[in-house]
């Protein structure tokens, strides 16, 4: 701080800040550093003027202008979030986080670690949407990340659960005998009943991953994946991915190819996503996951009524005609099989169900598997299965683990990040995004990207 030309830093990051601050005045706050060490510091806090946009902008913060200079967070150091955030992702718990930190000397209790993890994983998303902001006004760079390279793109859903607002428990009346008496020796009669309970309902959350890979098909060894999710749905999962394209520079990539299930939100926006991303230049290639289409296969075959010794070798037989890329034959041969077993209606149904999936995808020119193969492109979605698990199932989706859905997206971004490899640089953005504009909220409306729509 004593160093030649801070002062004239420190104004700079004052008259670059997304709104008006004033001269300032110096605040004390405790601020805690990355060995456990609390201390009290005075620094000159600006605070945003009064003015017009005071009333248009709420939670408008202000801003520690000598502590941004070192991407001091709030009650804590860089380092200290930094350790902190990345723990308590990697540890299936906070309670577990907590241990380990303690273990390195750093002493906190676990909403101390909540509550740093979360602030970094708003600043996280604060950035995610600023980019987004500024991709719909045409201000985002484009990067060279993807220039000449061969990208793959894929999408899947994930499961966890939120939790709803406390409210009060319901009574359960004890169980009594013919004389209407409590009965004294129920299980659990004396177990204590809680006055609050909560609801929580199963969410699916969107998630995306992007990498590069080699001409046979599979992720480059040395290459990092761009993994991304929310659970704001599916329009703005296929938003967000339009704009990491845009932002990675894959219009000047040599092909993109979108591998998935068959979901039929992921494809009915893929149109809208190449629209967007300005992508017209590029080959686009629409890949349905291979072991994806096979179980369709053993479901029909399944819906037919024979034993599994005798359709296995059928399933197996239609399985090879399928990678061969005679998708067709495999449609004739089990409509005629569904004819031959007309009498069972229910069954039927749903052998015609699996064969209008087949026969959709493949007139989509997605079940053209010597061709992607000659190509050297993906033939499976292995990778956002892999991003799913270690991502979402191993800290999102664990026994007895209820989030809220603001905290969930927060743990989601944070623990994307640590995954994909990717921590480092998005922390010194979103630091450089927080000295230009202080406001944590993250949500927005996604616009329709559906094709239907």
């Amino acid at each position: 701080m004593k160093q030649r030309g801070f002062d004239e830093s420190c104004e700079e990051t004052r008259q670059n800040y997304r709104f008006p601050l004033s001269r300032g005045r110096n605040r004390p706050l405790r601020i805690r550093l990355l060995g456990g060490l609390l201390v009290w510091v005075t620094s000159l806090y600006c605070e945003p003027r009064s003015g017009w946009f005071r009333k248009r902008e709420d939670n408008v913060p202000g801003l520690h202008i000598e502590l941004a200079q070192f991407g001091f967070a709030k009650g804590c150091s860089p380092a200290m979030e930094s350790r902190v955030s990345r723990q308590a992702a990697l540890c299936p718990s906070l309670q577990l986080a907590q241990e380990e930190l303690a273990r390195d000397g750093l002493q906190m209790d676990v909403k101390a670690v909540a509550r740093v993890t979360y602030q970094c994983g708003r600043g996280m998303l604060a950035l995610r949407t600023d980019e987004l902001r500024q991709w719909r006004e045409g201000k985002l760079p484009v990067g060279k990340e993807f220039a000449g390279k061969r990208i793959s793109v894929q999408m899947d859903g994930g499961r966890a659960r939120i939790r709803g607002d406390l409210r009060p428990a319901l009574a359960t009346a004890e169980k009594t005998d013919a004389d209407g008496l409590p009965i004294e020796n129920v299980p659990g009669r004396s177990k204590k009943r809680p006055r609050q309970t909560f609801d929580a309902d199963w969410r699916e959350p969107k998630l995306v991953t992007i990498f590069v890979h080699n001409e046979h098909g599979r992720m480059e060894k040395e290459s990092r994946a761009v993994v991304d999710g929310t659970f704001l749905g599916p329009d703005a999962t296929a938003e967000l991915v339009a704009m990491h394209l845009h932002r990675l520079g894959a219009a000047q990539a040599a092909s993109i190819t979108f591998a998935a299930d068959g979901a039929p939100w992921i494809w009915d926006r893929i149109p809208t996503i190449v629209r967007l991303a300005k992508l017209d230049g590029v080959p686009i290639h629409e890949v349905l996951d291979c072991c994806h289409a096979a179980h369709h296969i053993s479901l029909a075959l399944a819906a037919t009524g024979d034993n599994p010794q005798e359709r296995m070798p059928m399933y197996r037989e239609h399985r090879t005609l399928l990678r061969n890329g005679q998708w067709r034959r495999v449609v004739e041969e089990l409509t005629e099989l569904a004819d031959l077993n007309a009498e069972l209606t229910a069954e039927n149904e749903k052998v015609r169900t699996e064969i209008e999936y087949l026969r959709k995808h493949g007139e989509a020119g997605r079940l053209q598997y010597p061709t992607f193969r000659k190509m050297g492109l993906p033939l499976g979605s292995g990778a956002i299965e892999s991003s799913i698990r270690r991502v979402i199932n191993l800290r999102l989706k664990n026994n007895g683990m209820f989030w809220r859905e603001e905290h969930a997206e927060e743990m989601l971004q944070v623990r994307a990040q640590v995954i994909s490899r990717r921590w480092d640089e998005r922390v010194k953005e979103m630091r450089r995004h927080l000295c230009r504009d202080g406001r944590t909220g993250w949500k927005w409306e996604p616009q329709a990207m559906s094709c239907k729509t």
